[in-house]
């Protein structure tokens, strides 16, 4: 049986060339493997800590610099008939790897793995394992200098493959890392290995599930032992074997489960998980070789684009039921990728699920992500949609990159078909939008920008290795339309990126279109209070401080942000209130897409708002910041993705209640509607009977005198039905006479931290509390309450920390929307 001698530990680091500084020049230090260059210096106390102040810029020396990992290590020499292979499932990036100072071979690829024979240069006995790396950005250059192509940042970050993210992004650091970040070991084996087991999974008509094993298998090539094979498959207690006979190297063999239990997507049904085990044997009933361990889900997936009389639909079917889309995009979740965990990836996770997210979209900056990740997805039942890893840029479709694309996308493309939870393959992001709209074809003139990658190479790989899965040329993309008859990012056809909104125009203007499927839209705002004095220690801190500054990656970043209140909000008197504002824009202007977007349902099937999850402490467009605190944009999404909503919607030039039931059961109930003074007095009253089918929406229209207050800047229009419940006024809160300060509250100590009990004199809006002001650790249960004259709510604070009870009902803790006023 095959095994293996991980050689993790014992790893030195030396800078070997480039503008190191004098105190790290010649020094050499320990080195965690996997890891990365900046890691190994911060572990030895010689940078500071990349996240913090402006340490970004002090560290750019490092995008050119290069570095020597070094290991010597113990081994056996090759037994007779033996296979040694010195493998390493991912190098960061461009390396030459020496084994006892035999050149092994060369990488310039960090989404692939590299295998190397090692039989004739390994020892019995101390070997000595050297890794070396060179700057990417160099190589980088190079190769834009020869072949270059346009791109949308500074560094040609499209030249090399490489995490595009790691050149910096508009929420991202540019600390371009190095080092051998995935696992590395000593493989040994004989006869055969496996070199890939494709699970390609199916469920027929009767519910009989199908598991189709394709295996892919090396031979030793040893004298003698090209022989015959046997190959084994075992799940839910069926069994099947074959013979691979001499000299072949692929084998295809299938069990059915009859009455399989369906995986279903989060708040569609469960998620069972089947073990599938793969054995091969040297020969039938010889001894075993190799193996192989999945776990697997039988459910079907497709992506429904029938023309229809709008145009091109882009709709998610899972076992036969077309699905909504409540998705985030979701980027790494630490620039320094080796310190992911797998209970940080479920963490993350969980807070998507928590905000009745069913489908995380992994962007094409970023990476293929770990098995980690895939497989708390099929545990949690969130879908995903896989980008290549192509971004924003015109990528060469010449040598030396089109080899390293086809290497990479075959080899993830066959790790990941095991995973239920993977929906779809994306060619990449924005780059036909790029091509049609961002000056690009008079530089490029005739070269190539990538557009046989997305139609041509990367679909032929979808279909032959994970023919189960629909496959999208790009993001945004209007499907079976030509660049120059359909621009991709039309709203009547496949996927949309709304863009303008944050950009250039007020959120109001999501409502200016109806997209089939709207991939990414999104607003900024800043990371929690405590998240941002963590990291950026400016006296005084403001929006215009060096650190902040530096913590503010997009182009004119906080004047979009101050434009982005001044239609809605007052303006805010200090830093406190301008931060305690634009996180609440940001939760109003997102959840305004969203409602608009769930209000078009089934003619727009889905919303995967940008972004889940930050990579450091940032100003950004997230919903949980880099120190994994959520904002309140995150209690937003909970609402406006619940699995039913209330909402008030513009319809043939009136407003009308849209209800939405993302449930398999029938909404009935009254609703009722009030037209409520902010002090309490109702004004005006209808009960209406809704009937929602499961699964969909319906409009309601609501009697004229509820649509016409009094006084618009004290009257409100409140909606319930069976607990869900809409509060919508008719002005924008900068036009609004709310009591300022509307709320009474008291705090008490309680097992695991306080509850804070808040009663409201008048209408008081998005009540929220900001405890990690108080203490880091400290979080709340509920934000952006809304409170009608007369009621109360209770606020659980979790804190390991002693607080002081009045503090958590101070003026920067409790905050509404009502407190924000134009300063005098």
């Amino acid at each position: 049986m095959k095994s293996h001698q991980t050689l993790h530990d014992g790893w030195q680091l030396t800078a070997a060339g480039g503008p190191v500084p004098e105190h790290i020049a010649g020094r050499t230090v320990p080195a965690q493997v996997p890891g990365s260059a900046h890691l190994d210096l911060l572990a030895a106390g010689l940078i500071p800590d990349p996240y913090l102040d402006r340490a970004e810029e002090e560290l750019a020396w490092a995008h050119r610099a290069a570095w020597r990992y070094t290991l010597s290590f113990e081994a056996a020499a090759p037994a007779p008939g033996e296979r040694v292979d010195l493998v390493f499932d991912g190098l960061d990036t461009v390396a030459e790897v020496r084994l006892n100072g035999w050149l092994l071979g060369s990488t310039a690829n960090m989404h692939r793995s590299y295998r190397f024979d090692v039989r004739e240069a390994l020892r019995a006995g101390a070997n000595e394992l050297v890794v070396e790396f060179r700057s990417a950005l160099e190589y980088a250059e190079e190769q834009e200098h020869a072949i270059g192509r346009v791109h949308s940042y500074p560094h040609p970050f499209n030249m090399v493959r490489k995490m595009a993210c790691s050149f910096g992004w508009d929420w991202g650091p540019d600390l371009q890392t190095a080092g051998i970040w995935k696992p590395v070991r000593l493989e040994r084996w004989a006869v055969a290995r496996l070199v890939e087991v494709r699970p390609l999974v199916t469920v027929g008509a009767d519910g009989t599930g199908r598991v189709e094993v394709h295996a892919g298998i090396e031979r030793s090539g040893s004298d003698g032992e090209d022989g015959g094979l046997a190959l084994g498959i075992r799940v839910a207690g069926r069994e099947h074997r074959v013979e691979v006979p001499a000299g072949e190297d692929t084998a295809v063999l299938a069990v059915e489960v009859p009455d399989a239990d369906l995986w279903w997507p989060a708040g569609y049904g469960d998620q069972p998980l089947y073990d599938l085990s793969v054995e091969l044997n040297d020969g039938a009933g010889g001894a075993a070789l190799d193996s192989a361990e999945h776990r697997i889900g039988f459910r079907t997936v497709t992506v429904d684009t029938t023309p229809d009389d709008i145009g091109t639909p882009f709709t998610f079917v899972v076992n036969g039921r077309p699905v909504f889309v409540k998705g985030a995009n979701w980027i790494p979740d630490d620039h320094f990728l080796t310190r992911i965990t797998r209970e940080r990836l479920a963490r993350r996770v969980d807070q998507a699920l928590g905000a009745h997210i069913n489908l995380l979209r992994v962007w094409g900056g970023g990476i293929y992500e770990t098995e980690d990740f895939y497989r708390v997805c099929d545990e949690r039942g969130v879908l995903v949609w896989q980008d290549f890893p192509f971004a924003c840029a015109a990528y060469p479709e010449e040598e030396p990159l089109r080899s390293e694309v086809e290497a990479e996308a075959r080899e993830n493309v066959a790790r990941l078909t095991p995973h239920p939870s993977l929906a779809l393959w994306n060619g990449a992001n924005e780059n036909m939008w790029g091509f049609c709209d961002w000056d690009w074809q008079p530089q490029l003139k005739d070269r190539t920008w990538g557009n046989g990658y997305y139609t041509e190479l990367l679909p032929r790989i979808v279909a032959e290795l994970d023919p189960t899965r629909a496959y999208s040329a790009n993001s945004p993309y209007s499907p079976g339309h030509p660049l120059d008859e359909v621009h991709p990012n039309d709203e009547n056809h496949g996927t949309r990126h709304e863009w303008a909104v944050w950009n250039a125009l007020d959120y109001t203007a999501y409502r200016d279109h109806i997209p089939r499927f709207c991939s990414e839209f999104g607003f900024q705002a800043p990371p929690a209070w405590a998240t941002l004095k963590r990291s950026v220690h400016d006296e005084p801190l403001s929006t215009d401080s060096p650190g902040f500054l530096l913590h503010q990656k997009a182009h004119d970043g906080t004047g979009k942000l101050e434009r982005g209140l001044a239609a809605h909000l007052p303006r805010p008197a200090g830093f406190a209130d301008w931060h305690w504002a634009t996180q609440l824009n940001q939760a109003r202007a997102v959840a305004f897409g969203i409602e608009h977007f769930r209000s078009w349902w089934p003619r727009t099937a889905g919303a995967i708002v940008w972004q889940l999850n930050d990579c450091w402490p940032v100003t950004s467009w997230a919903a949980v910041d880099g120190d994994e605190r959520r904002k309140p944009l995150w209690y937003a999404l909970r609402r406006a993705f619940a699995p039913r909503l209330l909402t008030v919607q513009p319809r043939d030039g009136r407003s009308a209640v849209i209800a939405v039931n993302d449930t398999d059961s029938e909404w009935r109930g009254v609703l009722r509607a009030e037209l409520q003074d902010f002090d309490g007095s109702v004004r005006q009253t209808a009960d209406i009977e809704l009937a929602v089918s499961p699964r969909s929406a319906a409009r309601f229209d609501l009697p004229d005198p509820l649509l016409k207050p009094d006084r618009a800047d004290r009257e409100a229009l409140v909606l319930t039905c069976e607990g869900t419940r809409t509060v919508h006024t008719f002005l924008e809160d900068r036009e609004l006479a709310y009591e300022t300060r509307p709320l009474s509250a008291t705090a008490t100590a309680v097992p695991g931290g306080y509850r804070v009990d808040v009663r409201a004199r008048s209408l008081a809006r998005d009540v929220s509390l900001f405890a990690d002001r108080l203490a880091p650790d400290a979080e709340a249960d509920e934000m952006l309450v809304t409170l009608l004259a007369g009621e109360s709510h209770s606020f659980l604070i979790r804190t390991g920390e002693r607080l002081d009870p009045a503090e958590l009902t101070g003026p920067l803790v409790l905050r509404t929307a009502n407190d924000l006023r134009e300063p005098a």
